[in-house]
């Protein structure tokens, strides 16, 4: 680290500058230019559109347009029966549905009173932290695109699709998988299954210090993240910013500690934080390094879970399923899991019939990206760039 250090970065100027400098601008020329981004731009993570208003290359506001991908998620819900909604889900975070399943059948589960085993809890951590890891590998992958380097993303793609062969093998799936029901699961995991698993996490070890070597401690990488597009820990409370955006910025949240659920408070894993390592606390570095460290604790997880399911004995893991939704308790919840992305949470009223009375989903990717128009203001047009992927959005969970 100390080599790192010893680069002598030009970084960017801190937030008290840009205010100062931004501090009653004038433009008594008319000389701003209107700058729309997107929603088709090869950076935006989506069909986003930001409107930037600029002086030179210096951003004065920026303002993000969404519903390019509005579908009615939680209208068409009020619509389906229960288990009808949780295919939907997968199209939420299409990089996450293990964890969108996870939270939608956790929050149906806690209204209904139905009891999980530990065996099929402990599946579902375990495939809930693969997808986290899969999550972070097309987050980072994307973003070092992003900044201009091609080799990081073909490196993280691959390590990828270790994971969707995975996912394939227990329900066929490797996007879009509705593999986690309220009640149980659609599929046992295979024979030999565990083994394909250990073998990818001895496969993925040494392929995080490469990450580090070849991108992470990137000269040119370093300089376009430290002290850039700086989102402090207030800032984050304020704007319901969560997940590795809150983490970077110093804040020790994390639902799977602080309000555990499928039993992680009997896992051993540490929770990343952002400590200014190579420019102020809450930079883009920080939320950056913090996804990469956490594909290291998800490992370590995962590790726990296999070792806990090949000393547990087989059984059915549909057997706390309902035989049928047709008549289900009355009654309102609000569940929410640690979503890859951020807090990912479900408001659901049942009024004792088979499809939901009131469904609410609070999407990690909306909250984190409300953000934007109060970061923006004293970045350079190309940062915007750095602040979208920093921030990790994918519009389908942003519009739902």
């Amino acid at each position: 680290m100390s080599e790192i250090r010893d680069l002598n970065l030009t970084l960017g100027p801190t937030p008290d500058k840009i205010a100062a400098a931004l501090a009653d601008f004038e433009d008594p020329h008319g000389e701003r230019m209107h700058v729309q981004m997107g929603p088709q731009h090869p950076a935006t993570h989506g069909v986003l559109r930001v409107e930037i208003e600029t002086d030179g290359e210096m951003i004065i506001k920026g303002t993000p347009h969404i519903g390019y991908l509005h579908r009615c998620f939680e209208k068409v819900s009020e619509n389906c029966t229960w288990p009808q909604i949780s295919p939907f889900t997968d199209r939420l975070d299409y990089c996450s549905s293990m964890n969108n399943n996870l939270g939608y059948a956790l929050a149906c589960e806690k209204l209904f009173g139905i009891e999980i085993s530990e065996r099929v809890q402990t599946i579902r951590v375990l495939v809930a932290e693969l997808n986290r890891i899969a999550n972070h590998c097309v987050a980072i992958a994307a973003y070092s695109l992003d900044i201009g380097a091609w080799t990081p993303f073909l490196l993280l793609i691959q390590q990828r699709e270790h994971i969707l062969d995975l996912f394939e093998e227990i329900c066929g799936g490797r996007l879009l998988l509705n593999y986690i029901w309220i009640g149980g699961l659609s599929h046992d995991i295979t024979d030999g299954w565990l083994g394909k698993v250990r073998e990818f996490l001895s496969y993925m070890e040494p392929k995080i210090p490469e990450l580090n070597q070849l991108l992470s401690y990137n000269k040119i990488f370093v300089e376009r993240l430290a002290n850039v597009a700086v989102i402090p820990a207030d800032v984050c409370i304020q704007y319901g910013v969560t997940g590795p955006n809150i983490r970077g910025a110093g804040v020790n949240w994390d639902l799977r500690k602080n309000e555990p659920y499928c039993g992680y408070e009997t896992y051993d894993f540490d929770i990343p934080v952002g400590t200014g390592e190579m420019g102020q606390v809450g930079d883009a570095f920080d939320r950056y390094m913090v996804r990469v460290n956490e594909i290291v604790q998800s490992m370590r997880i995962i590790e726990q879970a296999v070792e806990r399911l090949e000393k547990m004995e087989t059984d059915d893991v549909q057997a706390a399923i309902p035989k049928t939704f047709s008549k289900v308790p009355k009654g309102e919840i609000y569940f929410r899991t640690e979503h890859p992305k951020g807090e990912f949470g479900f408001y659901i009223v049942s009024n004792g019939k088979a499809k939901p009375h009131r469904l609410k989903c609070r999407a990690p990717s909306f909250s984190n990206l409300c953000v934007m128009p109060k970061i923006a203001p004293g970045l350079l047009i190309a940062d915007m760039v750095a602040l979208i992927g920093s921030i990790d959005i994918v519009l389908g969970d942003v519009d739902r």
